[in-house]
């Protein structure tokens, strides 16, 4: 199935879900280029990010997307429309949800 991208409420409800099939190359490139926060994520578990962390993770994101081929961008940009959700209420997070 591959990684998907959520957003959670602290009670562990979905709010969004996100699945495209860069994501993981995207996590692949992040590794590569020994990006802190994104290349950690766990391929087959989850991976969460609270609001504090997501000020790292977005310089990584648009850093990927300089480079990256159209799908990875646009993979990148759905990320960024989750990350725009968690941030506009408190207590959500950002979760990498692995295979």
């Amino acid at each position: 199935m591959g990684i998907s991208v959520q957003v959670r409420t602290f009670t562990g409800e979905v709010e969004a879900t996100c699945v495209h099939s860069a994501f993981a190359v995207l996590c692949s490139r992040a590794v590569s280029k020994n990006l802190p926060l994104l290349g950690f994520v766990d391929p087959y578990d989850d991976t969460v990010f609270n609001r504090s962390q997501l000020r790292g993770l977005v310089p990584e994101l648009r850093a990927l997307a300089e480079d990256a081929a159209a799908e990875e961008a646009e993979a990148v940009q759905e990320i960024l429309a989750l990350v725009a959700q968690v941030e506009r209420k408190a207590h959500r997070y950002l979760v990498f949800n692995g295979d």
